[in-house]
């Protein structure tokens, strides 16, 4: 731009004076409307102001950016105290003039990085008037880095002298235990464990070495579990027929009233078990035929009879039986 003013003045027929007063003042004019710039005034574009009261900025200054969900939609302009002497701090903000900002906004000082550097977050209601310029916002302010810092270590705070108390306490209790006696024993303890160890070893090498020895009976016996897996595989419709058959006997006989049959069965067997000792003590009929002998001897002896009996009936039967020819007795026959 200097240089086409130069070209322009070099074109135009003027004094010296005039040329140095034309540059100066254009020097001027740039260097007025940059400061403006850098404070947030545009002369070129028209702009809005909007304030918001403070009871603490936290840091704020101007030039500081405003932000939209974090995009920049203006900058802080002018802080300074409220004229009602209570100390809260007046912040005023430039904001384009394309931005309609419902009355129940909140502008929110918030920290944009983690330096500590501060903006304020436009955060937008929902209310259906829009502000006008000069209109005071409703105020918010994020805590700052030491407060937001004190919240999270608090909790850690307290967590850590809680675990140092408990460290404390097994310190304590680490010291009793590890007394000269506590020391003997944990020494005899570690040469146990190293005989333990020495005895591993030798457990291992010989297991090593009869590994080593019965190796062909070891791939042997492998084969024939190999063997076995495989006719197992090849015969799996069968084993599984077998195990549904199974399945369906073991569904029957828990269908089946297998406890009443065994219930009944023990009662039976208890009544037998009376009944037994009933006979072995001489009760009853049965008792008396069992334990006592004299009555074995009767039947005997009646047995004995009956024999002589049967064998005199066969030799001589006309002496029990008569029997006539002609269907009568032969009444001449003297009588026995």
């Amino acid at each position: 731009m200097l240089a086409y003013i130069k070209q322009t003045i070099k074109q135009v027929k003027l004094s010296k004076e005039a040329k140095v007063g034309i540059v100066t003042t254009i020097a001027i004019a740039c260097f007025i409307y940059g400061f403006s710039f850098l404070k947030g005034k545009n002369f070129f574009s028209s702009q809005r102001t909007f304030y918001a009261v403070y009871t603490d900025i936290d840091g704020l200054v101007e030039a500081n950016p405003l932000l939209i969900n974090g995009f920049r939609v203006g900058m802080v302009g002018d802080i300074k105290f409220a004229g009602d002497n209570s100390g809260k701090i007046l912040v005023s903000f430039i904001v384009n003039d394309d931005i309609n900002i419902p009355k129940n906004s909140i502008a929110r000082v918030v920290s944009s990085d983690l330096l500590g550097s501060k903006a304020v977050q436009l955060i937008l209601g929902n209310d259906k008037n829009y502000a006008v310029t000069n209109d005071t916002l409703n105020s918010d302010q994020e805590d700052n880095l030491k407060a937001a810092v004190n919240k999270t270590i608090a909790p850690l705070q307290k967590k850590a002298e809680g675990l140092i108390a408990s460290i404390d306490s097994v310190m304590v209790v680490v010291q009793q235990v590890f007394n000269e006696s506590a020391r003997q024993n944990l020494a005899k303890s570690f040469e146990n464990i190293k005989d333990a160890i020495t005895s591993l070893e030798t457990t291992a090498y010989r297991l090593d070495t009869m590994v080593l020895a019965e190796k062909n009976k070891i791939s042997s016996i492998l084969t024939k579990i190999n063997h076995l897996a495989t006719t197992l595989d090849n015969n799996s419709d069968k084993l599984a027929n077998v195990i549904q058959n199974f399945s369906n006997i073991s569904d029957s006989i828990a269908k089946s009233n297998l406890k009443s049959a065994i219930n009944n069965a023990d009662i039976a067997l208890s009544q037998a078990s009376s009944i037994m000792t009933k006979i072995n003590k001489g009760e009853g009929s049965l008792g008396l035929l069992v334990n006592n002998d004299s009555l074995y001897r009767k039947l005997d002896k009646s047995s004995e009879d009956l024999d002589k009996l049967l064998k005199d009936l066969r030799i001589n039967p006309e002496r029990y039986v008569h029997i006539s020819v002609f269907g009568r007795k032969d009444r001449n026959k003297p009588k026995d």
